[in-house]
């Protein structure tokens, strides 16, 4: 049965609210490039930021010191034969994202659909509009020039899966709102939510396609969702961060490295 899943969930944490925290008061603390380091030596795999337009959290500025924080912690690491960690950048499909990316070079580019005044990501792609396809086909062919892997930010209903195929992008990223929700309310309302994203990761990999996931998810509702068949990332911020702040980083990231490790030893 454990050969169904990935060995291990990777973790990559979203720093987005460490540049809020800072933004609100202006200046430079907390400092995103510190508060990486933290999250870096205590086990996690990689670091999200969304660097969205109007900059109320990561800024253009942060995106290449970021770059530049994780170039020269990886050349740090490979020389005791660690392995790299990686950066994952998301935002929407337009041409001011694209242009960032290709300088940014991260290792994956996750696009998601973004509305004007959201405070968060809070749906998935309809790849069956049209418009939506079209928008997004000349860019993931850009991102896969690049070498730069592309995940697609998506609901559990996986009729639209075979259109990512068709786009090229490798990965999907399960919007997990409506599981942490259920979650929320209860373990048993979680239970019930859960299959309809089992059933999306086993028809996403018959595709050939990776599976990520995100959004609320935390250490109370990964106990159910880590067994997720085939789930090879999760990225999380603003419950990760928010925990922290009670128990400190270290103690959290290695909380969050338990729940995906299914009580094997990370």
């Amino acid at each position: 049965m454990k050969s169904f899943f990935f060995p291990m969930t990777q973790l990559s944490v979203n720093v987005n609210k460490i540049a809020t925290l800072r933004n609100s008061r202006g200046g430079s603390i907390p400092s995103v490039i510190q508060i990486s380091e933290i999250i870096l030596d205590a086990g996690a795999h990689g670091i999200t930021i969304h660097p969205r337009e109007d900059e109320r959290h990561i800024t253009k500025q942060d995106v290449f010191e970021i770059q530049n924080f994780l170039n020269s912690y990886n050349a740090k690491i490979a020389k005791n034969g660690f392995p790299k960690k990686e950066f994952n950048i998301e935002g929407e499909p337009s041409e001011r994202f694209l242009n960032l990316v290709l300088k940014a070079k991260p290792d994956q580019v996750t696009l998601v659909p973004v509305k004007p005044g959201e405070i968060t990501s809070d749906h998935g792609f309809d790849l069956k509009n049209k418009t939506v396809f079209q928008t997004l086909k000349p860019m993931v062919k850009r991102f896969n020039d690049e070498g730069i892997r592309v995940s697609l930010f998506m609901e559990a209903e996986f009729v639209g899966y075979p259109l990512v195929k068709e786009l090229g992008a490798e990965r999907i990223e399960l919007y997990t709102g409506p599981f942490a929700y259920a979650y929320d309310k209860s373990p048993e309302e979680g239970a019930k939510s859960f299959p309809i994203y089992e059933k999306a990761a086993i028809e996403a990999n018959k595709l050939g396609l990776g599976v990520n996931a995100g959004h609320d998810l935390d250490t109370n509702n990964l106990q159910l969702f880590s067994k997720l068949p085939y789930l090879a990332e999760v990225s999380i911020g603003h419950r990760l961060v928010s925990q922290s702040l009670v128990d400190g980083m270290e103690k959290t990231i290695k909380d969050y490295l338990r729940a995906l490790s299914q009580g094997n030893e990370v």
